[in-house]
């Protein structure tokens, strides 16, 4: 991947209070019009490392770009290129949501009264908001309110857009929404999100970055993070001899591993495998060729991020 079709570049990013590393030599890289989903447990130091980037402390060790800018030297450059939520956004109460945005496109757009205007009314049917575009903010909905914000870090089409927890305190309709107006956003702009939500990783993001305990647990396209969980792996409930049967799947040179659990008078194997292939075609037949085995279910399983991300971050966990 070229420097050009990189956002965002860390190497070594840093971060120590009090002789404890927060964040521990990160080397991040968010690919253009891509949507970044940043997770992890509470405390493994996404938030901080969102406000490195947004120039709101200092690093103390290590680099990082945006858009080819220093986050330290250049971050005054850097602001002006991005839009920001933060986790609980804050808004003046009395406005409408139409004022609001016209409020926070003033410090951006140059030029006619018509231009903004046209700008405030495009963000605000983009998110949804024109049935309440005109009442106070005080009579908003989380939900309302939420998408508010998200239009406010948009409304100057900022090249990249920093989304602490988006959709966190939102019910599962709010959250479809959100997601779905954050996909719109991959045309023109960059979206670094985080959230402890897995699902909605697993539905929207580009690319995906484990954070546990400050240190990079898994980065990469979410397809290469799915695929890095448990390999090819088949799941088989039979009855009989189990232990015939896993001898039988052992003595396969396409399997790598055969796990067992009994379920009263069933079993269940967790067949590890190395080529799908062979799995597809020869499993049931192994099996089957026992007379006096029954094979009740037989299936492939299906790594989702839920399962990866819990190996990862409980594997990593130091229990001293």
């Amino acid at each position: 991947m070229s420097t050009d079709d990189v956002v965002v570049a860390t190497r070594g990013l840093t971060k120590t209070y009090d002789g404890v590393d927060v964040v521990r030599q990160l080397d991040l890289r968010v690919p253009r019009h891509s949507i970044f989903g940043f997770l992890g447990p509470n405390g493994a130091g996404k938030t901080t490392t969102m406000k490195m980037l947004l120039g709101l402390i200092r690093p103390t060790g290590g680099t990082g770009t945006i858009v080819g800018l220093d986050i330290v030297r250049d971050s005054p450059d850097i602001r002006a290129r991005i839009g920001y939520l933060p986790q609980e956004p804050r808004f003046y109460e009395h406005m409408t949501s139409r004022e609001t945005l016209r409020f926070a496109a003033g410090f951006f757009f140059a030029g006619p009264r018509e231009g903004i205007d046209a700008r405030v009314a495009h963000m605000i049917d983009l998110v949804g908001l024109s049935r309440v575009a005109d009442r106070p903010v005080k009579s908003l909905s989380g939900g309302e309110r939420q998408r508010l914000g998200i239009a406010q870090a948009q409304i100057h089409a900022p090249e990249l857009l920093i989304l602490d927890e988006p959709a966190a305190a939102l019910d599962p309709l709010g959250r479809r929404d959100v997601l779905a107006i954050l996909e719109r956003f991959r045309e023109t702009s960059t979206v670094v999100y985080s959230t402890h939500i897995l699902d909605d990783v697993q539905r929207v993001s580009d690319t995906v970055c484990i954070l546990n305990q400050g240190e990079i647990a898994a980065q990469g396209p979410i397809g290469d993070v799915l695929a890095s969980g448990s390999g090819l792996v088949y799941s088989v409930e039979v009855e009989g001899d189990v232990a015939r049967a896993r001898d039988a799947l052992l003595g396969q040179p396409w399997v790598d591993e055969v796990q067992t659990s009994i379920r009263g008078t069933a079993a269940r194997l967790r067949v590890t495998v190395s080529d799908a292939d062979a799995a597809e075609s020869q499993l049931q037949r192994v099996l089957l060729a026992d007379d006096a085995l029954v094979v009740r279910e037989f299936g492939r399983l299906t790594t989702d991020l839920e399962g990866i991300f819990i190996d990862l971050v409980e594997g990593g966990r130091d229990d001293d």
